[in-house]
């Protein structure tokens, strides 16, 4: 991808996320999640019916790298059934850890492909799909 395209879209998703802001309303699941070393301190709610991601929304303070993250991973998970959710996040883990993946499941996910020549900034981008996949065990677990 080219590294002006793939700055645009971060900082844009960085200016502009996706579904930030909490809503009131038990019928979503809610879970906190934190960096151990940036200031990404995020709640998340998630809402699922009939297997498929209905909303996700966040709030808290984040860097750009997590925010933006966030923002792309909700636009790429809503509207999603469970299982394919779960293969988004095993690819993107992958693609963040320098592992194989399916960079075709990822879709504008792609934008942090090169996230590993920042090693510290990894823990940033996985913000999001630790948070997905803590509301994930939780469901598991009430099934």
């Amino acid at each position: 991808m080219d590294s002006n395209l793939r700055r645009e879209i971060i900082l844009d998703n960085y200016q502009n996320p996706m579904n930030k802001g909490l809503v009131d309303d038990d019928s979503y699941i809610k879970i906190k999640v934190n960096s151990d070393n940036c200031i990404d301190n995020l709640d998340f709610i998630i809402k699922v019916s009939d297997d498929k991601i209905v909303d996700i929304r966040f709030d808290g303070e984040a860097c750009a790298i997590s925010t933006s993250a966030t923002s792309i991973m909700i636009r790429s998970l809503i509207g999603r059934r469970i299982e394919e959710v779960r293969t988004i996040l095993i690819n993107y883990k992958k693609m963040i850890n320098e592992e194989a993946y399916d960079s075709d499941v990822l879709g504008e996910l792609n934008v942090y492909d090169e996230i590993c020549k920042q090693p510290n900034r990894k823990s940033c981008a996985l913000i999001p799909s630790k948070a997905v996949e803590k509301l994930l065990e939780v469901l598991d677990n009430e099934n």
